[in-house]
């Protein structure tokens, strides 16, 4: 796979994940973070970064990025939230506009 095919998203400890481009865009933050006009180091880089999303957190947005495509493609399936996890992912969704 090539780089510009692929986004580098951050946690706040600085964990890095290297997820699809086509996955990210789920999010339309991160949409609008890699596509907009202007010159931003997003855009340019390619890098993300969360400084308020934990690495947890942001493991389990990339693993809905990847199910929110199957799902868009026909392919039903549960995707598990730890109850622990709730609040802290819908502040973390609710930011990304997922």
């Amino acid at each position: 796979m090539k780089k510009e095919d692929t986004v580098m998203l951050i946690s706040a400890e600085g964990f890095e994940f290297v997820i699809d481009k086509k996955a990210a865009m789920v999010s339309q933050t991160i949409r609008n973070m890699l596509t907009s006009p202007g010159g931003f180091s997003e855009t340019e880089h390619g890098k993300v970064t969360f400084p308020e999303i934990s690495t947890t957190i942001l493991e389990k947005i990339c693993q809905y990025f990847y199910w929110s495509l199957q799902y868009a493609s026909g392919k039903e399936t549960e995707f598990h939230i730890e109850p622990e996890l709730t609040l802290e992912l819908m502040m973390a969704a609710n930011y990304l506009h997922t």
